[in-house]
């Protein structure tokens, strides 16, 4: 008998072991397949409000398209720091992943409909997802030493009272109904800066982005990239195959792939500075950055479709161009925060400069409302300059920096 308790003992700690106490996260993990199949799910929610406002093209629909994509983003990451701050690769992590997972489809499927016949059911479900992140912040915050247990406490609260809100806003008419999840969005994204720029300690905060949360939010980059290609073939799939149609498709896909090198190559999978400001600044322009790239998919099927008008439609050009200029700012915004942003300042300064006059052209253009393959060209070519010029500027200076080679 003893024999048999001490076996399911040892089982049961090596199957349910509890959370990690703060401080205590692997510096250099992989991220497994897991975590992996939980953003996917996710990204079947964000593909739902993308193919939303692609149908809904007006600034109604983009509202609302903000609106649920803030709060799938917040539901994203907070489930994603929790486990990287305290999971485990065991069957309580899967356990917890699973449950989340659960909650999350059936939202994806209330999604379409969230401002009107099915938003008392996305309120609801939306605030069962944020009761069930706020009571996994509570099982970890059991642990915490004394340093975490005021903090921890105050920020279980908050996300229980946004599950409250969003449970409780199910009572309200639609209109009132989506204002009240837009103005709770915005104040629960002040106050996740607010805690981790003030209330936690600032090494606890400043080691909080590992190796692998930083591979964690390129990998949703790279989903959600998915949707500009999703938007081209959704738009091929509804035209006639034409020269011309098939031109502005395959333009389309180039404008995806000029967002994906300029995340990349300027500011994705690189850590932070090890500063509070900093920290928080690259986590939170990482949702309008991803908010950018999804709402350039959706704008993609309408360039598509109207391949063959002399002007392209207002709403398609400001969220196209508008999306690209966002990409541009926001990479610029995170390259600040970079902790390669220093030594090679002499490379991110120019480049800054660079992609925020590229940003206000690309404005411009949207306002141009140029023929479907102009505009996609012109995005094409403009996103093309700070690339060429972070070429020409490492050629011209690669001795100097294969001697400083610093930590990116």
């Amino acid at each position: 008998m003893t024999s048999r308790h001490e076996q399911w003992a040892r089982l049961r700690s090596q199957l349910w072991r509890p959370p990690r106490a703060h401080g205590e996260e692997p510096r250099e993990r992989v991220v497994g397949p897991l975590e992996l199949f939980y953003d996917l799910v996710v990204v079947v929610l964000v593909a739902q409000a993308a193919h939303h406002l692609a149908g809904h093209l007006t600034w109604h629909g983009l509202g609302e398209f903000a609106v649920v994509f803030v709060l799938v983003w917040i539901g994203w990451f907070n489930g994603s720091l929790h486990h990287e701050l305290h999971g485990h690769e065991d069957a309580r992590g899967r356990s917890m992943f699973l449950l989340q997972i659960l909650v999350l489809v059936p939202l994806g499927a209330f999604i379409p409909e969230a401002g009107g016949a099915r938003g008392v059911a996305f309120a609801v479900d939306a605030g069962v997802l944020f009761a069930v992140l706020a009571v996994l912040w509570l099982l970890a915050a059991r642990g915490d030493s004394a340093e975490f247990r005021r903090p921890s406490r105050v920020f279980v609260t908050g996300t229980a009272v946004c599950a409250g809100v969003l449970a409780g806003s199910a009572a309200l008419p639609a209109g009132l109904r989506m204002l009240t999840w837009g103005l709770l969005a915005a104040a629960y994204l002040a106050w996740l800066a607010v805690m981790l720029g003030w209330a936690f300690p600032e090494r606890a905060v400043a080691l909080s982005v590992t190796d692998a949360l930083a591979e964690r939010f390129g990998l949703l980059i790279i989903i959600v990239l998915g949707e500009t290609v999703t938007g081209v073939v959704d738009g091929l799939a509804h035209e006639p195959t034409n020269a011309l149609t098939l031109a502005v498709g395959l333009v389309a896909v180039v404008v995806g792939f000029g967002a994906w090198w300029t995340y990349f190559d300027f500011a994705g999978h690189r850590l932070p500075k090890t500063t509070r400001g900093s920290t928080v600044l690259w986590m939170l322009v990482h949702l309008p950055l991803t908010a950018a790239v999804a709402a350039m998919g959706a704008a993609m099927v309408g360039l598509v479709e109207h391949a063959h008008e002399d002007r392209t439609p207002a709403a398609i050009a400001w969220v196209l161009c508008g999306g690209t200029a966002v990409v541009l700012c926001a990479t610029t915004a995170l390259a600040t925060s970079l902790r390669v942003w220093r030594p090679e300042h002499r490379f991110y300064r120019p480049l800054a400069r660079t992609c925020l006059a590229v940003a206000a052209v690309t404005a411009g253009v949207g306002a141009a409302r140029p023929a479907p393959l102009i505009l996609g060209l012109a995005l094409v070519l403009l996103l093309g300059v700070p690339w060429g010029l972070a070429v020409a500027y490492r050629l011209a200076h690669e001795e100097s920096f294969a001697e400083e080679k610093p930590e990116a």
